[in-house]
């Protein structure tokens, strides 16, 4: 994308972490945000908190949506468009942890870990492709290190982020025809209220939020004529604990 000002992105799970952060990012270069939440006063609360700490004219929204749900990231779709008149970019990003051994791990542990990280970015994609074929736009999936390397105690985890991964390089062979450039970013550990984490000074050494931010803005300013399909990014160091 050659100019990034008023562009329109939607950003699933966007109250907090990854998405947050990301939200940020694009709003300082002038893109409208929609960001999304299962709790409409969050959706709320956190676009209220970007308004604020924004210098732009561009406008943060936010969303009730379940990524779970095809009907309801239609409905977050369409929201979007009436807001403003058009999707140029969606950020899936929703996702959740449930780990251990697979001989505790229950059903319902496995189908929400499936249903929110692998099925919801389907929905994301499934609910947003005709309005990225009008503007030629840009989808982003939030994968992880985990989507291509395995660990006791993630068969949920791993199985969702492998299935991301492998995911969004198909429906990138399926999509470039029509000029929508479509990229996995893969992170390892980043600072965020994943799993239960409280981030503070002691999470220095990981990836932040407005890292991933400023990673999803230099694959948006990249010369169209190239696509970075897939991505892996680490902290420089690991933790000295």
């Amino acid at each position: 994308m050659e100019t990034l000002q008023n562009k329109v992105a939607l950003i699933t799970g966007g109250t907090k972490g990854i998405g947050y952060g990301i939200a940020q990012s694009l709003l300082k270069q002038g893109i409208h945000v929609a960001i999304t939440s299962r709790s409409l006063a969050a959706a709320k609360k956190a676009a209220e908190l970007l308004n604020k700490d924004s210098n732009t004219t561009a406008k943060a929204i936010g969303l009730e949506a379940d990524v779970r749900s095809l009907e309801s990231q239609e409905a977050a779709v369409n929201e979007v468009k009436k807001e403003f008149g058009k999707l140029d970019i969606v950020i899936a990003n929703a996702g959740l942890g449930h780990f251990g051994s697979i001989e505790d791990l229950t059903k319902d542990q496995w189908n929400e870990t499936i249903d929110t990280n692998l099925t919801g970015v389907f929905n994301s994609i499934k609910a947003s492709v005709s309005a990225l074929k009008e503007t030629k736009g840009y989808y982003i999936t939030i994968s992880s290190l985990a989507g291509t390397n395995f660990f006791a105690g993630g068969s949920a985890y791993n199985a969702s982020k492998f299935g991301v991964t492998g995911f969004t390089q198909a429906v990138m062979l399926d999509l470039r025809k029509y000029g929508i450039k479509v990229s996995t970013i893969m992170p390892g550990s980043v600072s965020t209220h994943f799993n239960g984490n409280e981030p503070d000074e002691s999470d220095a050494w990981k990836i932040q939020i407005e890292d991933m931010g400023e990673l999803v803005v230099d694959l948006l300013k990249m010369n169209p004529r190239t696509l970075p399909s897939k991505i892996e990014v680490r902290p420089s160091m690991p933790s000295n604990k």
